[in-house]
């Protein structure tokens, strides 16, 4: 129950504070309001981390009189608050701060709070930092001493004071947290005396300590409720208008107002001058109470004395905090703190020491007239805003570069002649990069200073260059991209940013323009401007365009660079840079369309210092060079030998990785990459890393290859989980790993397939979402989402309605596919559900709703029992009963008769609700806020055949009657709703009060409480229920708040229910004129209160009230006597229950209730006997369940021996027969272990002179009555005690012996003889029968067992004369145990669970519905205490269906422990006795809930008691496929042809296919429209070429191939493989695409089997792609590349690159341009080395023939064809290892091909 209250306490609402004279109002955004009471008058307020806001309130001149004639320091003015409902606080002073930025922790002073010292009162706030950035949080506070003229710099940290106490609490941010509805706080509010109901609960484990400081109670806690209490005492001041006149800061002296509302200070000093002198020891401690201790904590960093004349215009003082960041070795931030007055800029640099400090140090003061931090050039790092004294602005970025800005203001209006010479003088609302402008005419201005680029790659490149160029190089660069972009107007068409960025590169590395690459045609103007145009790419992609002519790239006429002087180091770096950003965007398919236009750049850059990476990038990208540049352009002067001569190339550095894992990765992170270059960065964005995929991709590969972590070998799962927790720390989400390449994301994926398949227990949500486990996610979230569907239709309804047609364009599934479940509702039920849902009609409201459709449909099938129970618990319909056709009577005695019957019916009528209560238990799970109907009585019945209509006046029901039933009504109405509903709070529960009280509203407080709900019922309210003395709304808040708290031993509850129980109080004997019975209500609520916690005092004062005296002798003032005594003795045994022991104090005890069982001994007092001091037939029932409570399953033989039934026929007649059946169940609760359900057991309780006698009896031989009477009764009180055992466990043997003796005890009980003893019998019968009835439902609660229902609804039918209320009240209850909140609960069979049971299901029934004189019938619901939600539900995580499961449920009873299988939806036993639960079905994701080891799983079935599960896509559900026929691998057959598709794909004809309704069994199966659509869509057979053909069938396999294998996330990997058989070699990303498809290749080919398979461990799995379906498609592209190999034109290109030569520019289109781009294909392709690298080897391997061949041996060999193998295998190495490739490196075959052109040449 207290689910509903659990909110996450460090939860941060944002709001608005609106400050008012002496109040403020709060608006949040989650819809809270609160209102709160000031003393003082607010100057400003200032928002501050990490919650809150300072005050700076004013000072009154009455106060600065006050303290300049008494001499007293003054109060301080600055205060923090945090929270609504804590009280303002100063700020602490002290010093030592250290850490508190990124990974530092914070650290103050061991004792910095032991005297905090506040902010002096006399400095006053200027600014505050209200936001810092990210892991720098450099808070700032800059105050003013106005009559020191002194600034002081503050740094200012949030650390709540050490000490934890209770009361601390009350003033933190998360009392916020479990307030739902609008609240207005004045004073102690609503909500705050709700915590102040917490609070007092806080101390029940101290129940007889008091605080002596505060004898009335202490400051924040309710007050002592006494009979005198007033609600001005609970309010805590006087109320005046619905408010609280005394503030809530509870001064000492009450300052009296004048009629302004302000402080008469005569008025005060007269008071004060007449009044007693102040005790200080009843002043409240500040420190005590928790007031204005400090939260925030403040460190001086520098003061600054300032000219006076700056100090009196401090409101023209600003102050900014600019340039955060890091810059290098430390963070560090720049303040700026501009005197308006003097024209004067203060320049202060905030850096973060080594050691944690906060240090600061003043640079050169500028001259200025307003500052203003704003985002502008850079939108991570703040800019500082300068307005000089003539009008114009400037930035400073960069630290303190100065950057000017022009400005040109709108035009004056032509009737402003002031206006003429108008300029900026202030500035004003700022809001990130827009601020307001001051103008010196008093107009405003409102401009937007955001120059940063909006191109994502400018971005990253500036990202990039700042961490490698020095500040200085890198703001000229910055400065000449900014002022270009301004002559551009900044405009963001695309590819204007990034060529301006180009043009300000060439500018800074000096590099000049030389001759043109292109020399093609003349074309005209407008061709020229659309190839200069970058949206050209896209036309050059798009298939439908492809075969157009398109204008040439326009990288053709981009000039080549040259430098103006020697290259310096700055050019290596910025091609390192330049290079690694590139290599960043091929990481990620969304940014490959960067990698073409970067090229370029790249490759001009190169052509300077490293030839060999424009070599690398030509490759990738064709259109980068229109050339292959030959070596004579090399100027070998400029070439910078310090970087590799060959760039590193990410995708080979990933896969050397993945396939050895001792291989290093040669990779660093990007801040250190100026470090490489000797260079000192410039950090102008500070640490924000544009290669963040570069290093998380690197991270993670080695994640994926470590052998060993911390000395431990790992193995193929171990690395997929520790890669699983690197994705889920660094957040990495599905839609990035579909971000990434094929070949990148594949081993990912893998890993990924690793977890899935067998995922651990104790993973995050996040990282169960990420291998596509959501029902491991679901059933771990807090919070699923299980109970209802909240009014949306579930995705497979979705699917088989025509919504999906409309929407998706995809045809509705077939009929014979749909979920049998998914019913179409008829047209009367459409209807009856609307009219039932129209507000105010509440006599459509029948009470028996479930909402629970689809579970029920699953618990019970297709049959009708819960329609029939629905039918049978309704109490608001018209009852009809068929009245016996007797000829022989006359139509008068027919007709009363008839009376006699339907007098009979409305007390079964009254008796409904006892079972309808639960029938419905918990089945509303979202309350409206409107009011709650409660469903009205029906009473009129009508008698068939005759069809006459009986009406309650007819009938003159009597008002007790009908009282008592509207009470069980509304209890029955109140159950329905959930303890998880979450709108219910005291507010509503106001709002629901009728104008005057009624049982009904009584009984439906009386549930709330039941439900735990009533706790959210606030004090006013609770008195405002209390006040008018209505005796069942009293029975109904006292018994629901103790249900609600129970076990609690709430102080607050206490003193409610002390105040109506005298017996409570420190006088019993006082009148307090409250009725017996109510204070039997109270007594009961006591022992619920106190249930468990032996509490002496409350069982002691229990005890006694069961022996009362005045209650000795029956009078017309105590008729509830009986009642009273057996709530004490409940009461006693609940506070006691099952801790009764052999100390003295139990002892006493026990013989004290020993004595009231038996009675007193007989003595005599002069000559006569001693009067009794209490009635032995009253006591001795209540005290025999008081003492087998009280010593519950604790095995006491000789506590069991103290209710031993007597043995002999006197002694059986000496006793009355009924306390027979308490004494045998507490006897056997007692000996708990012993009790079994056998028969055997059940005559061993059976005293043998009984057995005897019942013997002879069934032989047919007459015996005494007492015998008999004793049989039926203790046989009674045995299956009692066996139902209590067995509740709720559906304990086979407990039900069959229960059913044996249910159908004796009817045989007799239902007769009709006239005899007195007869009479007598078949009365004890009947109790006894009711109690087994009781008994049945409490073992098969919730089971819905159909041998129980058929014997209860026979039971039900019955209502002859003989036939009273109480039976009537167990047959219903019984039957709505069967179907206990509809089947989805059960009950319990702890120690409170039994105590309530036995509350709840007395042997003592009713006689009439108003008959409360031996048992209070408001006790018949305590059963809803007992009640847990025990069944288990099956839901599948997709399509939200409760579905078909079996289940392995291993369950522990004693030292043994068993599995059992079950088939959800199913009641399982108690979560004590589970061990685990497995899901092991070949149609499902497996799983397993380790219970007994951890707890998370235990809290999650605790939870929801929900298996979320996920079906393969092969399988249909158990509902729809029970056999398993239909499942896609029988359809399918052995799927040979589809994985023989995959791999080499040909146009077949899909009809033959054996599973060509596919569409219809994916639509079944899959809760996905991904699947539908896909098959809709591209696995159809109207296609018309070969190509479609094709390609419907290759979609077909793939689709077919992952449901078979539950694969859907490879559903698009095959779609790419597709993609990359049939892509276009002209495409700008061939080769980007070509590199991914051999990396793929190679990964499974060449490392998935060794690393990622299992097979390591002998748990091989298959691949995610088959290996072959790669190859084949890198067979389709080689044997088109074969093609153009055999090409004249090719081997003339090959043999020019191979020498050096180079090849020269072609127009585009010519086969000469298209053989140098198919160049670059057939180079990337075969891992061929440069071309410089060829000419090299090509002259070493000359150098060898001639040095070697010839020459005798060993410096030569004559072996010619030897020499030339040995060449090339030196030059195949190499090569290979000159060149970062991966898989084989330089293919041979191109090796001969090279070594063929240099022959040739």
């Amino acid at each position: 129950m207290d689910k509903k209250r659990e909110e996450d306490p460090d939860v941060r609402v944002r709001g608005v504070f609106i400050f008012l004279r002496g109040m403020a109002k709060i608006y949040l955004m989650n819809g809270i309001e609160y209102t709160l009471n000031l003393p003082f008058i607010v100057r400003r307020a200032w928002p501050v981390e990490p919650a809150g806001l300072f005050i700076q309130r004013v000072v009154e001149s009455w106060e600065l009189e006050e303290n300049k004639q008494s001499g007293a320091d003054p109060l301080t003015t600055i205060f923090t608050l945090t929270s609504p409902f804590a009280e303002p606080s100063v700020i602490g002073v002290t010093d030592g701060i250290k850490g508190g930025f990124e990974t530092q922790p914070l650290q103050l002073k061991a004792d910095y709070a032991a005297e905090p010292v506040s902010l002096p009162p006399d400095e006053r706030i200027l600014w505050v930092t209200t936001t810092t950035v990210k892991d720098l949080a450099t808070s700032l506070i800059v105050t003013l001493n106005v009559e020191l003229n002194r600034l002081t710099i503050w740094r200012y940290v949030y650390a709540p004071p050490p000490s934890s106490s209770k009361s601390s609490r009350a003033n933190g941010p998360h009392q916020t947290s479990h307030h739902a509805k609008r609240s207005s706080m004045s004073g102690n509010t609503s909500a705050h005396l709700r915590y102040v109901n917490a609070a007092s609960d806080d101390l029940r484990l101290s129940p007889e300590k008091a605080d002596p400081k505060r004898p009335g109670g202490s400051s924040g806690l309710a007050p002592t409720l006494t009979t005198t209490t007033t609600m001005e005492d609970l309010m805590g001041g006087t109320m005046v208008g619905g408010a609280i006149s005394q503030s809530q800061w509870n001064l000492p002296i009450k300052v009296t107002l004048d009629p302004s509302g302000k402080p008469d200070l005569g008025a005060n000093l007269n008071k004060l001058a007449q009044s007693d002198p102040v005790n200080l020891d009843d002043v409240p401690d500040p420190a005590e109470e928790v007031r204005l201790k400090p939260l925030f904590w403040a460190e001086k960093l520098h003061e600054e004395i300032i000219p006076e004349s700056a100090t009196a215009d401090c409101d023209g003082i600003t102050v900014a905090l600019f340039d955060q960041r890091w810059v290098g070795k430390v963070p560090r931030s720049l303040l700026g703190i501009c005197l308006r007055a003097t024209n004067t800029l203060l320049l202060y640099e905030a850096v973060w020491e080594h050691h944690g400090t906060l240090r600061t140090y003043r640079l050169a003061p500028q001259v200025a007239l307003a500052v203003s931090s704003i985002y502008a050039t850079r939108n991570t790092v703040a800019d500082l805003l300068i307005l000089r004294p003539g009008g114009t602005l400037s930035l400073f970025t960069h630290g303190t570069f100065e950057l000017l800005l022009g400005l040109k203001l709108p035009a004056p209006s032509e009737a402003d002649s002031s206006a003429q010479d108008r300029r900026v003088v202030g500035f004003s609302h700022l809001l990130r990069s827009a601020v307001s402008l001051v103008l010196s005419d008093a107009s405003v201005v409102r401009v937007s200073l955001d120059l940063s680029p909006r191109d994502a790659l400018v971005k990253d490149l500036l990202y990039m260059l700042a961490l490698t160029l020095p500040k200085e190089p890198f703001f000229v660069l910055h400065q000449s991209f900014l002022q270009r972009w301004s002559a551009k107007g900044y405009s963001c068409l695309e590819g204007v940013e990034f060529q301006i960025f180009e043009d300000a590169l060439w500018e800074i590395l000096g590099l000049k323009a030389g001759e043109q690459f292109s020399r093609g045609g003349e074309e005209s103007l407008a061709w020229q401007k659309l190839a200069a145009n970058e949206s050209i790419a896209r036309f050059r992609e798009d298939p439908a365009l492809r075969n157009l002519k398109l204008p040439g790239s326009s990288t053709c006429d981009d000039p080549f660079r040259r430098p103006v002087a020697q290259p310096t180091v700055h050019h290596a770096a910025v091609l390192h840079a330049l290079h690694h950003v590139a290599e960043d965007r091929r990481l990620s398919v969304s940014t490959f369309v960067d990698v073409p236009r970067l090229a370029p750049m790249i490759c001009r850059v190169a052509l300077v210092v490293r030839p060999e990476w424009a070599d690398y990038w030509k490759r990738l990208c064709p259109t980068a060079m229109p050339i292959w540049p030959p070596q004579s352009m090399t100027v070998l002067d400029n070439i910078y030998e310090r970087i590799p001569v060959w760039p590193p190339d990410m995708t080979a550095i990933l896969y050397g990785r993945l396939n050895n894992s001792d291989w290093k990765v040669p990779w660093s992170n990007s801040l250190n990459f100026a470090t490489r270059f000797e260079l000192e960065a410039s950090y102008a964005y500070g640490r924000t890393d544009p290669l963040q995929r570069t290093t998380a991709l690197t991270t993670l590969c080695k994640t994926l290859t470590d052998k060993y972590w911390e000395g431990k070998a790992l193995d193929t799962r171990s690395r997929a989980v520790a890669a699983l927790q690197f994705l889920d720390v660094t957040q990495f989400k599905l839609r990035d790993l579909e971000r990434l390449p094929l070949g990148v994301a594949a081993p990912v994926r893998e890993a990924l397939r690793t977890c899935q398949l067998s995922p651990g227990g104790d993973w995050t949500v996040s990282a169960y979402h990420l291998i596509g486990r959501n029902d491991l996610a679901e059933g771990f979230t807090d919070r699923p989402a299980v109970a209802v569907n909240s009014g949306y239709r579930s995705v497979r309804e979705f699917l088989v309605s025509g919504a999906c047609a409309m929407q998706l364009g995809i045809k509705p599934i077939a009929v014979s596919f749909q979920h049998p479940t998914m019913g179409r509702k008829t047209a009367l039920q459409c209807v009856d559900e609307v009219q039932r849902a129209v507000a105010g009609d509440h006599s459509k409201v029948t009470g028996v709703e479930l909402d629970l459709d689809d579970f029920t449909k699953m618990r019970f099938g297709q049959d009708r029992r819960l329609e029939d129970v629905a039918r049978m618990l309704c109490s608001a319909n018209v009852h009809f009963v068929r009245a016996p056709d007797r000829a022989e009577a006359n139509e008068a005695d027919q007709l009363r008769e008839q009376q006699h019957t339907v007098h009979r019916i409305t007390e079964r009528i009254l008796a409904l609700p006892l079972g309808r209560a639960i029938f419905t238990f918990g089945t509303m799970h979202t309350v409206t806020k409107e009011s709650f109907a409660i469903p009205k009585m029906e009473f009129s019945v009508r008698v068939q055949p005759s069809n006459i209509l009986y009406t309650p006046e007819v009938m003159k029901l009597a008002a007790e009657h009908l009282q008592w039933g509207e009470f069980h009504n509304g209890v029955a109405a109140g159950l329905r709703i959930s303890s998880q509903a979450q709108t219910i709070e005291s507010s509503w529960i106001k709002f629901n009060r009728p104008s005057e009280l009624t049982p009904e509203h009584a009984g439906f407080l009386y549930a709330l409480g039941l439900t735990g709900h009533l706790r959210e019922m606030l004090t006013w309210h609770t008195f405002g229920y209390l006040t008018p003395k209505h005796d069942m709304t009293s029975i109904g808040v006292l018994l629901g708040l103790a249900a609600a708290n129970v076990g609690s031993s709430n102080k607050h509850v206490t003193k409610l229910i002390a105040v109506h129980t005298p017996a409570l109080l420190p006088t019993p004997d006082v009148d307090l004129n409250v009725p017996l019975i109510t204070q039997s209500a109270g007594l009961m609520g006591i022992g619920l209160l106190y249930l468990g916690t032996k509490h002496r005092r409350m069982a002691e004062v229990c005890l006694n009230q069961i022996s009362r005296r005045d209650l000795y002798q029956p009078d017309i003032s105590n008729e509830y006597r009986e009642a009273y005594t057996l709530s004490a003795a409940l009461a006693c045994g609940m506070v006691l229950l099952g801790k009764g022991t052999s100390n003295p104090a139990d002892l006493v005890i026990q013989n004290r209730l020993r004595l009231l069982i038996h009675g007193e001994p007989r003595l005599i007092e002069n000559g006569k006997p001693r009067r009794p001091t209490f009635d032995v037939n009253i006591t001795s029932p209540a005290a025999s369940v008081a003492l087998g409570l009280m010593y519950l399953r604790t095995e006491r033989q000789d506590v069991a021996d103290i209710l031993a039934i007597p043995t002999t026929l006197e002694g059986l007649n000496a006793i009355q027969p009924n306390f027979l059946t308490i004494r045998a169940m507490a006897r056997a609760i007692i000996m708990w272990d012993k009790i079994t359900p056998t028969k055997a057991w059940l005559m061993a309780q059976l005293p043998q002179v009984v057995v005897s006698a019942m013997d002879s009896r069934f032989r047919g031989k007459k015996v005494d009555d007492a015998y008999e009477l004793a049989y039926y009764n203790i046989l009674a009180g045995s299956c009692f005690a066996i139902g209590l055992k067995y509740a709720g466990s559906a304990r086979e043997e407990a039900y069959w012996l229960l059913l044996q003796y249910w159908d004796m005890f009817s045989q007799v009980a239902f007769t009709t003889g006239v005899a007195y003893d007869h009479r007598i019998k078949r009365s004890a019968l009947r109790e006894g029968l009711n109690l087994i009835t009781l008994s049945m439902g409490m073992v098969m609660t919730g089971t819905g067992e159909v041998n129980c229902l058929r014997r209860f609804r026979y039971a039900y039918g019955v209502h002859s004369p003989h036939v009273r209320y109480g039976s009537f009240t167990a047959t219903n209850m019984a039957v709505g145990m069967l179907f206990l909140g509809g089947g989805r609960y059960t009950l319990g069979t702890s120690d409170a669970s039994i105590a309530c049971m036995v509350a709840a299901f007395y042997p003592r029934f009713a006689q009439t519905p108003s008959d409360n004189k031996a048992y209070l019938q408001a006790y018949r619901h305590l059963w809803a205490l007992a009640v847990e939600p025990r069944c288990l539900v099956a839901r599948d995580v997709d399509s939200r269906e409760i579905v078909y499961l079996p289940i392995k449920v291993k369950v522990k009873d004693g030292n043994q422990a068993g599995t059992a299988q079950m088939i959800a939806p199913t009641l399982v036993p108690e979560i004590d006795k589970v061990l685990s639960i497995r899901v092991d079905t070949p149609r499902y994701w497996p799983f397993y809930l380790d219970i007994a080891n951890f707890p998370r799983h235990r809290e999650s079935l605790l939870r929801s008691q929900t298996l979320f599960v996920k079906r393969r896509t092969a399988f249909l559900t158990y509902m729809e496929d029970p056999k398993g026929s239909r499942s896609l691998f029988v359809r399918s057959g052995s799927g040979t042809g589809d994985a023989a598709t995959l791999d080499f794909p040909q146009a077949t004809d899909v009809k033959a296919h054996p599973a060509t309704d596919l569409h219809d069994f994916i639509a079944s199966s899959s809760n996905d429209p991904l699947f539908l659509a896909f098959a809709d869509r591209l696995c159809r057979d109207d296609g018309e070429t070969d190509e479609e053909r094709l390609f419907h069938a290759y979609c077909h396999a793939a689709l077919l191939d992952c449901m078979l294998q539950d694969k859907s996330q490879t559903l698009q990997s095959l779609l790419t493989a597709f993609h990359f058989r049939v892509m276009s070699p002209k495409s700008s990303y061939f080769s980007l695409r070509l590199q991914d498809l051999r990396f793929t290749a190679d990964f499974y080919s060449k490392v998935y089997d060794r690393k990622f398979s299992g097979r390591s461990e002998n748990n091989p799995r298959p691949p995610l792609i088959r290996e072959t379906t790669l190859s084949g498609a890198l067979h389709v592209l080689d044997s088109r590349l074969d093609v153009f190999r055999d090409s004249d034109l090719f081997k003339l290109f090959l043999a020019r690159y191979a020498r050096g030569d180079g090849i020269p520019a072609f127009p585009e289109g010519t086969p000469e341009w298209e053989a140098s781009r198919d160049l670059s294909w057939y180079l990337e392709r075969n891992s061929v080395p440069a071309s410089t690298l060829l000419t090299l080897l090509k002259d070493l391997a000359q150098k060898a023939r001639q040095e070697c061949l010839g020459n005798p041996p060993p410096a030569g060999t004559a072996n010619a064809e030897a020499l030339e193998l040995g060449i090339k295998e030196v030059a195949h190495a190499t090569g290979t290892q000159m060149t970062t490739a991966m898989g084989s490196g330089w293919t041979v075959r191109s090796l001969d091909e090279v070594m063929t052109a240099w022959s040739s040449s």
